[in-house]
């Protein structure tokens, strides 16, 4: 038993969305960054609970400046990254997270949305206090939130466990009330 899921991963140019998916997919991180020329699609197979999945992972929105990216309404989860160096990049979640509810069909299931903070490698140079922005993304945006370090791949194969397993939950009608932040679980979830 599995499916497939549909997961868009955005942010401002320069956060690391890249860098994240390639950390969760293949265990490298680029020394260098080099902007993502456009959208990118992935398309891995992950086991989670003995389950195997087949993602379709896009990198980037492909929206310039004060466009609207494309493909949200048909998308299951969301990762909006953002730099916890940069206040900016911060706003454009914020942006991001109000047009994906402005673009979801009336009647379409709500598809969960983590809000990601990365570089945490970078912690003292960090905007405003995790505990702040933690707060307002879960209780105010009722989103999850975390923070990873792409670099030393710290919390990404947890970035997305969490998020398959708040997605499938959200699949199944029997349970609507489970939130993100309780999803959660020590199982582990393997590229295959």
């Amino acid at each position: 038993m599995g499916g497939s899921l549909r997961v868009a991963v955005l942010g401002a140019p320069g956060v690391g969305k890249t860098a994240i998916i390639r950390q969760f997919l293949f265990g490298d991180y680029p020394e260098r960054h080099r902007p993502t020329d456009g959208p990118r699609l992935y398309r891995p197979a992950v086991l989670l609970d003995g389950a195997v999945y087949d993602l379709s992972i896009r990198d980037g929105d492909g929206a310039g400046p004060g466009q609207s990216p494309g493909g949200l309404e048909d998308t299951d989860a969301f990762v909006l990254v953002y730099d916890i160096c940069s206040p900016d990049s911060f706003d454009y979640v914020k942006t991001l997270r109000q047009r994906i509810a402005e673009t979801r069909p009336a009647g379409a299931p709500e598809a969960p949305i983590l809000v990601v903070g990365n570089k945490r490698d970078r912690q003292r140079l960090r905007f405003g206090p995790r505990r702040t922005l933690a707060a307002l993304v879960r209780r105010g945006w009722r989103c999850g939130y975390l923070e990873c370090s792409a670099k030393y791949n710290w919390h990404v194969l947890r970035l997305f466990r969490e998020l398959l397993r708040c997605a499938l939950v959200r699949a199944r009608p029997a349970h609507p009330a489970l939130r993100l932040q309780g999803a959660l679980h020590p199982a582990r979830c393997s590229l295959m």
